[in-house]
């Protein structure tokens, strides 16, 4: 059965989830519709680039991903559909997708298909449905838009390393305001090879565990979390506020003893 996801900044609490849903299925009634969120903070490229990135694989080949987040179409910033990997993603080319995506996409493709209405706020109920509903029913993406040949370029910014200390900076909160550092595990690895090393934010150092039950209740330690990035946290705590973190905060790996 076909699967469509939905991703977007509008919040639980007005129509906008509902209506878009509402257009995919009067189009196709038996699409299974799954929502990653709809509480991506409003335009913010980072936080839903970091949500769809640790989510999108997990769903089989050939699943659509709406992306409603800063999706106004405009010059620089066309709606495109674009496949990568057996998946495919609709939204505007704002270097979100882009961010996304660790390959290069197999298609990318300008929608040429007339939106439903003559109003342009809502291009994921007017457009994005449509397009979706056009590919679960068969639709190639060539007949669908003009190719292009490549994404909007757009990077997050990467950790660093001077020989002796990795610094790196802190790129989500979770629900549980656990702090994720855009440190993987495999690059403190590479890094730091066989050396110990300590993890320090705001000149707090935090013991690097396996589990959050390796420290105290209310004890603050890192770990590498399930997604493989560095994580700071507090067992049965949040971190962020308890230790007053915030994205973008500067994140140290130092070698050398806790």
């Amino acid at each position: 059965m076909p699967i469509i996801t939905l991703l977007s900044d509008w919040g639980l609490t007005d129509h906008y989830v509902a209506s878009v849903k509402g257009a995919i299925l009067s189009r196709v009634p038996d699409v299974v519709i799954i929502d990653i969120s709809h509480q991506i903070r409003l335009f913010d490229i980072k936080h839903a680039s970091f949500v769809m990135r640790n989510a999108w694989r997990s769903f089989p080949e050939g699943t659509i991903h709406i992306i409603g987040v800063d999706s106004i179409e405009s010059d620089k910033h066309p709606h495109v559909i674009v496949k990568s990997e057996g998946h495919y993603f609709i939204g505007a080319d704002t270097g979100l997708i882009s961010i996304i995506l660790d390959k290069k996409p197999e298609a990318i493709i300008s929608i040429g298909v007339n939106q439903d209405s003559g109003y342009f706020t809502f291009p994921s109920r007017d457009r994005f449905a449509k397009v979706a509903a056009m590919l679960v029913q068969g639709a190639k993406m060539e007949d669908l838009g003009e190719a292009l040949p490549e994404l909007n370029p757009k990077t997050l910014l990467q950790p660093a390393f001077d020989g002796k200390t990795i610094f790196g900076r802190v790129i989500h909160i979770d629900n549980y305001e656990n702090v994720f550092v855009n440190i993987t595990e495999m690059y403190a690895r590479e890094c730091m090879g066989k050396n110990q090393y300590r993890i320090v934010c705001k000149k707090d150092v935090f013991p690097l565990v396996k589990a959050y039950g390796d420290v105290r209740e209310g004890q603050h330690c890192a770990l590498y979390a399930s997604n493989g990035y560095l994580q700071l946290a507090v067992n049965r705590g949040k971190a962020a506020s308890l230790q007053g973190i915030s994205v973008d905060n500067e994140v140290l790996v130092q070698i050398g003893a806790e």
